[in-house]
């Protein structure tokens, strides 16, 4: 099968579009016909060898993608040839088949197409684990997302302020400043320009923010751990800024905030029921239209290198997806 081929762990510009063996399903798998996928930071992360964890090689790179069922593996009941699913794994979407589990594998509803289907587990899975099953967000409360414009970060803004928080974005651009406000931002902080402490303090009246929902890293993590407000709670989702920081834990002492992990990829394999029925429920509400995914761009297969660049330059507003067929 046609697939981007990663043969050393030597980053985005070692990869080239060549020929992998068809893979099988084995107990509890599916085979996927893949139509689209999505790129995501970890991708590179993975083909750097910078990740937790390293598939063996030779593997396709790509974790989110949508496509149709062409084979189910022994103990499958959930799903049928023909079935269309959107579907995760942590390696094999940037390809003409892969194998996800039963698990990590839902229905894609009928409004619901195979670009829009392979951009929502990742980015809006990772969201809604943090907000609702981490950081128990309640209405009214005022949420701080970093890195706003991205793919998770634009899926954190949007859910978070459907569901009822009071939202201030922070993105590293003015020309990412209507995306996320069209996107739910009641507030948005663009910390190339404006000091970043100066308006957390002016927008939330010296409070500080209930929730931290960080995909940076870095300075802005140093300066969100002093502008928390009594009760919070920080969510670390990544690091894209290079640096993992570090926390003083008088800080989180002395207003009683928490630092809650939210790992949603470990979280699908050990609680896959419950990462199913979020998955279900996100993608009904994408039908419905209460959630729009915004696709920065579709590029074909052979641009892989292309889509993971512009990642890396942080050109990207909300997804970069590729079209495998």
């Amino acid at each position: 099968m046609k697939a981007v081929v990663c043969r050393a762990f030597d980053g985005p510009d070692a990869l080239v579009v060549g020929e992998l063996p068809d893979p099988t399903p084995g107990p509890g798998e599916v085979l996927v016909d893949v139509h689209a996928a999505a790129v995501t930071f970890m991708d590179v992360l993975i083909v750097s060898g910078k990740y937790q964890m390293k598939p063996p090689l030779p593997f396709a790179p790509g974790n989110d993608a949508a496509g149709i069922v062409s084979a189910v593996g022994p103990g499958v009941s959930r799903f049928s040839v023909g079935d269309r699913v959107a579907c995760g794994n942590w390696s094999g979407a940037y390809a003409e088949r892969m194998i996800a589990r039963e698990d990590t594998t839902v229905l894609l509803p009928p409004s619901v197409d195979f670009i829009i289907g392979a951009a929502v587990r990742h980015g809006y899975g990772t969201a809604h684990y943090a907000l609702v099953q981490r950081a128990r967000l309640q209405r009214g409360e005022t949420v701080f997302v970093s890195g706003a414009a991205g793919g998770v970060g634009l899926a954190a803004v949007e859910l978070a302020r459907h569901l009822g928080a009071h939202v201030i974005a922070g993105v590293g651009s003015a020309a990412k400043v209507p995306a996320v406000r069209e996107r739910g931002a009641h507030e948005v902080i663009d910390y190339s320009s404006e000091d970043l402490r100066e308006a957390i303090q002016r927008l939330t009246d010296g409070r500080g923010v209930d929730i931290f929902f960080d995909n940076v890293g870095g300075e802005i993590f140093d300066a969100l751990s002093r502008l928390m407000n009594w009760g919070g709670r920080m969510l670390p989702i990544g690091f894209t800024s290079g640096t993992i920081p570090k926390l003083a834990m008088n800080l989180p002492l002395l207003k009683n905030y928490s630092v809650v992990g939210c790992f949603w990829g470990a979280h699908a394999q050990h609680d896959p029921a419950a990462s199913r029925t979020a998955d279900e429920q996100i993608l009904a509400w994408v039908a419905s239209g209460e959630l729009r995914p915004l696709i920065d761009e579709t590029l074909p297969l052979e641009r892989v290198g292309d889509a993971l660049r512009k990642l890396l330059s942080r050109q990207t507003i909300g997804r970069v997806v590729l079209a495998v067929r």
